[in-house]
C-alpha cells in the first residue's frame, strides 16, 4: 500500500543528539539509541472519519522524534498500519449507507493528503490490514497450536479465536504495559472494542484474534476457515514482517495504552519469546468543547476542514508542536490565531537569512528537542531569538525546517 510523499529534510551542521522519551513502562524519560538501525511502529486510524488533530498531534509526535534520529545520523525504519477493516469502519459505512471499502479507501486518501500537508515523514512499510489477512491467520494458527489461542463457538457463525492473557512468558505479562489495575482494564475492555461480558472465555479480559464470518460481514478464506482479524494482532504481525522482533519504539495516542498496546505486545511475545518494543511512547488527547476528540462523539476538528478554510498547514502544525505531546489539552480557535502570528513574524525574520555560521542556537535547538521531544521549550527558543532582535542564520533556518518540519522559505 502506497504511503505519501516524503517531504524534503535538509541536513544541518553539527552532530545531533540522541532523543530522550518517556517510557510508559518504566515511567521515566529513557534514552533512545537503537541498536542498529532505529525501528518504530506507530499505529495507524482506521479509516472512517480522518484526520482530526488528535490524529495530527500524535503523528507530529513520532515525526519530531524521527527527525532527530535521522539527525543524529540514524538509519531509520518506520512502519504504520491503517484498519482498514473493523467494526466502527463497518458501522460507519452502513449508517452512511456506503461500501465499506470505498469508505476506507475515500478516507485513507485524506489521511495522506492531511500528512503531506503537514510534512510527516511517511513509514517505508504502509500496510493495510486488508494486506494481511492471511498472514495473520497463519499467525494466529500457530497460537493455536502452541496452547495460545482457544475458540469460543457462536450460534451465528463458526468458532472464533480468543488470546489467552494467562500465558506463561518471560518476555511479557498482563498489566506490565500498562500498569493498570484488574478493575481498570476490565471497564477500558469494555470501552475500546473489547467484549469482557461474552461467555466461554477464559479470561474476560481476554482479546479476539479472529472472527468467524457473519452474515454480511466481510470474510476471507484463510487456513481458520473464512473470517477477519481482531484488532490487536494486525499490529503484532504487520509489525514483526517489517522490524525486528524488538523494536526501538511502539508508539501512538495514550488510548491505545490499553488493550491495543497491551495485547500487541503480548501477541508478538507470544509470537517470538521477545518483547515487542524497548520503550513504548504515548501522546495525550486533544480536546474539543470540554471532552476528548474524537469519532464517536463527532467532536471533530479536521486538519481537511481547517486547510479548506484558507489555514496555512504550517500554522497548523506550529499550533499543535506548541503543545507538549504528552499533555492532554483543548483546541481552541486562539491556537490556530496565536500560530498564524507566530508563523508570520518567523518568516518575516527569515526572509533574508544572514550567511553566517551557527552561533550556537542550533545546538540549543537540538538539546531542547531531544529532551522528551520538548517542541514548546524549541518554539520559545526560537522566539526568544526574535525578541532579543538577533538575526536568522541559514543554519539556524535549516534547523528549523529539518527539526520542527517549519519550511520558513515557502509560500
Amino acid at each position: 500500500m502506497r504511503a505519501w510523499t516524503r517531504p524534503a529534510v535538509p541536513t544541518i551542521p553539527g552532530d545531533g543528539r540522541v532523543a530522550r522519551l518517556f517510557d510508559s513502562i518504566e515511567g521515566r524519560v529513557v534514552e533512545t539509541r537503537p541498536d542498529g538501525i532505529a525501528s518504530i511502529y506507530v499505529c495507524g486510524i482506521t479509516p472512517y472519519d480522518a484526520t482530526h488533530l488528535g490524529h495530527a498531534a500524535t503523528y507530529l509526535a513520532f515525526d519530531t522524534l524521527i527527525r532527530l534520529w535521522l539527525d543524529a545520523g540514524f538509519e531509520v525504519r518506520y512502519v504504520q498500519n491503517t484498519t482498514d477493516v473493523d467494526d466502527p469502519l463497518l458501522e460507519r459505512a452502513a449508517r452512511d449507507g456506503m461500501d465499506w471499502r470505498l469508505l476506507a479507501e475515500e478516507q485513507t486518501d485524506l489521511f495522506r493528503a492531511d500528512m503531506e500537508r503537514l510534512r510527516v515523514i511517511p513509514p517505508d512499510h504502509y500496510v493495510a490490514v486488508t494486506e494481511v489477512v492471511g498472514e495473520v491467520a497463519e499467525a494466529v494458527a500457530r497460537l493455536e497450536r502452541e496452547g495460545v489461542a482457544y475458540r469460543v463457538g457462536s450460534d451465528e457463525a463458526g468458532d472464533d479465536l480468543y488470546f489467552d492473557s494467562g500465558f506463561h512468558n518471560p518476555a511479557w505479562q498482563l498489566g506490565a504495559e500498562s500498569g493498570l489495575d484488574r478493575e481498570t482494564m476490565l471497564v477500558l475492555s469494555a470501552e475500546r472494542g473489547g467484549d469482557p461480558d461474552r461467555a466461554g472465555k477464559r479470561d474476560p479480559l481476554d482479546p479476539l484474534l479472529w472472527r468467524a464470518e457473519r452474515p454480511g460481514d466481510p470474510a476471507w478464506d484463510s487456513v481458520l476457515g473464512r473470517g477477519r482479524p481482531g484488532w490487536h494482532i494486525e499490529c503484532s504481525v504487520i509489525a514483526l514482517e517489517h522490524l525486528p522482533a524488538t523494536i526501538t519504539v511502539n508508539g501512538g495516542g495514550s488510548d491505545l495504552v490499553f488493550p491495543h498496546h497491551e495485547f500487541s505486545a503480548g501477541h508478538s511475545a507470544a509470537l517470538t519469546g521477545h518483547p515487542l518494543a524497548r520503550l513504548y511512547a504515548h501522546a495525550g488527547m486533544v480536546g474539543y468543547r470540554g471532552e476528548k476528540m474524537s469519532k464517536s462523539l463527532g467532536n471533530l476538528v479536521l486538519v481537511s476542514r481547517l486547510a479548506s478554510d484558507g489555514a496555512d498547514p504550517r500554522a497548523i502544525r506550529l499550533a499543535l508542536l506548541g503543545q507538549h505531546y504528552r499533555s492532554d489539552w483543548e483546541w481552541t480557535d486562539a491556537h490556530l490565531t496565536a500560530a498564524d502570528g507566530r508563523l508570520a513574524s518567523w518568516a518575516a525574520w527569515a526572509a533574508a537569512p544572514a550567511d553566517l555560521p551557527d552561533d550556537g542556537f542550533v545546538g540549543e535547538l537540538r538539546e531542547t528537542l531531544s529532551e522528551d521531544l520538548n517542541t514548546p521549550g524549541a518554539i520559545d527558543l526560537v522566539d526568544a531569538r526574535l525578541a532579543a532582535g538577533l538575526p536568522a542564520t541559514t543554519p539556524i533556518v535549516r534547523a528549523i525546517d529539518a527539526l520542527l518540519g517549519i519550511d520558513l522559505m515557502a509560500g
